[in-house]
């Protein structure tokens, strides 16, 4: 027994939303007005000619609003035709400086449009034309309207004149106008849809209604079932088809058959724009449609499964489907190896889609990683490259995208999968290693222009040269490699068999360690102090580490600046699983406390020369935003401030006391890599040796002597 899924009558029973209409007796036109207005019907039709609008010599009647009211015109109680009522609303319209107070209506009749009768009784007169079309049908009739000049205020709405009727067939679109004449103003139209014989309770009226079946829709596990119960040996038409973009329908399924019949339809073949049209086999008899699907998960799921890519060439495409859908276009770049698809938008623009209507790429040149995405409410449907089959499998080719702004301005980046990569970065991915060979071969001429125009363009360079490098390099150190391995094990089993486990030992607790970066940042409190942070930065590149400090990179740093130095290093540390090291002094405290005082004015004060104010601008955001633990550790030495001194904000990572907290502090810098208790505390002690002369010099200094008193304990409080 099926499941009801959902019942469509199409046949004419009472419902609630079923329209009962007034029924018109005898086949003649009629008009009537609103109180006060007086109005005649012209016999028979008239030309539709609206004519040119001319310019209005003074107060005339124009149409301001058109409704319509459907009704029934009857010939005999059960012979019925559907009819549209008219209701034209209409208004006085003066042109600015025309409009005079009449003193009497004799003025004022006198000042109506000579053009029109010589109004009776001063009484304002218009013919209004209506004009009416519903295929096959064209009709134009003429109202003569006439309003009393005690009704007439300009820009009032005077009443309103109603005309029965225009036949039409059920379900037909009408179209209406109307105007007067002559025209002095833009003819009003309106359309409308009519309904058919479900819409209107006219099963005994409309005798084309009689004989419509009545069909059932219904679910049975996997399959939908369509029942027609209609008299046995009636004849009647079913057709199945796709209502697609702009009421153009596609046929898919027709049949003349006899009733009654059961049709079975597997769920695959529903699609929300599937809609059924059933009819019986008689001269002039109503075709009744309804799309039953539209709104049925399953329908929408297989359109998506039914839409097709298909490339055009040289450059166009075209979406195939069965229904019209909501749906953006753009081309994203796909590489092997990477998980998913870049895509271009920007800088290329989203194409809001059309089904089964060619379209065009922006582009100058095809390419086999350039592919097509199709979302639909922000989510991806379909993803296809259309050119990997005419011009072969993907290739290891770096997208380049030039972006260009007012005055000239031009940036180049690759695209990665993290995001667009300045070619000249010091970033670790690909595209910055090979960044300057990249750029000479695009000045050579050796990439391909993929797209051009005053926002930008997409170049496609070629790899493979540098990954055959790459590879070629990595053969000859395996053989290397293999060559000396086997000449020590033809040396000696024993001996080769130790010193690779102490090679392997060594790896595993040096070589992390020596590849970790460290950047050291501090305030310059005078040459004493300096000479500190370089014993310590001396110290700390023997443990191993990579240590950077500005005290090493000063012309470097005069170059590009204390601010673009700092930012570029700290991205390169914290990219690479480094480490940030704030020393902190008096006057690096003061220093902060005055940033989270006053803000960006701080660098301003102090000028753009100090490395360490500079670099704030990218430290605090950092601790604000909850970002830097892991990847931040403070420290500063105990004999020249006070543990409670350093900020609060800045207790959010390890801030550790020099020397007496040395170990801490280097296990902290070397992170997993640091070596057990016992060498640790063996590098620890090699670092207080190191610091220990430079600590004593620092400690007898004037001014560092004078900035201790002025830091007490309270500055961390208040900052």
């Amino acid at each position: 027994m099926p499941v009801p899924w959902f019942l469509l009558s199409l046949a004419l029973g009472p419902s609630p939303m079923v329209l009962s209409l007034e029924k018109l007796v005898g086949p003649q036109d009629a008009a009537r007005c609103s109180p006060g207005l007086s109005c005649h019907l012209w016999d028979g039709d008239v030309l539709c000619l609206p004519g040119s609008i001319v310019s209005a010599p003074g107060p005339v009647l124009v149409p301001t609003r058109l409704q319509t009211e459907l009704v029934l015109r009857c010939h005999q109680e059960t012979d019925c035709d559907l009819c549209v009522r008219v209701v034209v609303h209409l208004a006085v319209h003066v042109l600015p400086g025309h409009w005079e107070e009449p003193e009497d209506e004799e003025q004022f009749g006198r000042a109506a449009d000579p053009e029109l009768k010589e109004p009776r009784n001063g009484s304002l007169q218009a013919q209004v034309v209506l004009s009416f079309q519903a295929y096959p049908t064209a009709r134009c009739v003429l109202l003569e309207v006439q309003v009393p000049a005690a009704l007439v205020q300009p820009g009032q709405s005077v009443g309103s004149v109603v005309f029965d009727c225009f036949e039409a067939a059920l379900g037909a679109e009408v179209r209406i106008w109307s105007y007067t004449q002559p025209r002095y103003q833009k003819e009003l139209n309106f359309t409308r849809q009519l309904p058919d014989c479900r819409g209107l309770e006219v099963r005994d009226s409309i005798q084309s209604c009689w004989a419509l079946p009545w069909l059932n829709v219904s679910a049975d596990g996997e399959d939908v079932h369509l029942v027609l119960d209609v008299p046995e040996k009636q004849r009647f038409g079913l057709s199945l088809y796709w209502n697609q973009a702009q009421n153009a329908t596609k046929p898919w399924w027709h049949r003349n058959l006899t009733g009654p019949q059961s049709i079975t339809l597997n769920h695959t073949d529903l699609v929300p724009c599937l809609c059924i049209q059933v009819w019986p086999l008689e001269p002039d008899s109503v075709r009744t449609s309804i799309c039953p699907f539209m709104n049925d998960p399953r329908a929408h799921r297989n359109l998506w499964r039914a839409v097709r890519l298909q490339l055009l060439p040289p450059r166009g495409w075209r979406l195939d489907a069965p229904c019209s859908l909501p749906a953006e276009a753009t081309l994203c770049w796909q590489v092997p190896g990477w998980g998913s698809c870049q895509p271009l938008a920007p800088p290329l623009p989203r194409e809001n889609v059309t089904v089964n209507k060619a379209l065009e790429f922006p582009l100058l040149k095809s390419h086999p990683n350039l592919c097509v995405q199709v979302r639909s409410w922000e989510k991806l449907q379909l993803q296809e490259c259309l050119w990997s089959d005419s011009l072969g499998p993907l290739k290891d080719d770096m997208l380049l995208v030039e972006t260009r702004g007012p005055q000239d301005n031009r940036s180049l980046c690759a695209l990665e999968p993290s995001g667009c990569t300045p070619l000249l970065s010091k970033a670790s991915t690909r595209a910055a290693r090979f960044g300057e060979q990249l750029l000479e071969d695009l000045q050579s001429g050796q990439c391909l222009q993929l797209w051009d125009d005053e926002l930008g363009a997409l170049w496609a360079c070629p790899m493979d040269k540098y990954i055959h490098q790459r590879w070629a390099l990595v053969w000859l150190a395996c053989l290397l490699f293999a060559a000396v391995l086997f000449l020590l094990l033809l040396l000696k089993k024993d001996h080769a068999k130790g010193w690779l486990r102490l090679l392997k030992e060594d790896v595993r607790l040096g070589a992390a360690a020596r590849g970790r970066l460290a950047l050291l940042l501090y305030s310059a409190e005078d040459a004493a102090f300096e000479r500190l942070v370089g014993a310590l930065a001396s110290a700390l590149c023997q443990l191993p580490l990579r240590v950077v400090v500005d005290l090493w990179s000063r012309r470097e740093l005069s170059a590009q600046g204390p601010l673009a130095w700092f930012h570029a290093q700290r991205l390169q540390t914290l990219q690479e699983g480094g480490v940030v090291v704030l020393l902190f002094s008096p006057g690096a405290v003061a220093l902060c406390r005055e940033w989270l005082q006053d803000g960006a004015s701080a660098l301003r004060a102090h000028g753009p020369q100090d490395a360490f104010a500079a670099s704030l601008s990218c430290v605090l955001p950092d601790f604000l935003q909850g970002r830097a633990p892991g990847s931040y550790i403070g420290a500063y030495f105990d004999s020249l401030l006070h543990p409670d001194a350093v900020p609060a904000l800045f207790r959010a990572v390890p801030v550790l006391a020099l020397p007496s907290q040395l170990p801490d502090f280097l296990r902290a810098l070397q992170g997993r890599s640091a070596p057990r208790h016992r060498r640790l505390a063996n590098k620890a002690e090699q670092v207080f040796q190191a610091l220990q002369p430079a600590l004593n010099s620092c400690l007898q200094s004037p001014e560092t002597q004078e900035a201790g008193r002025e830091m007490g304990p309270e500055a961390g409080d208040r900052t």
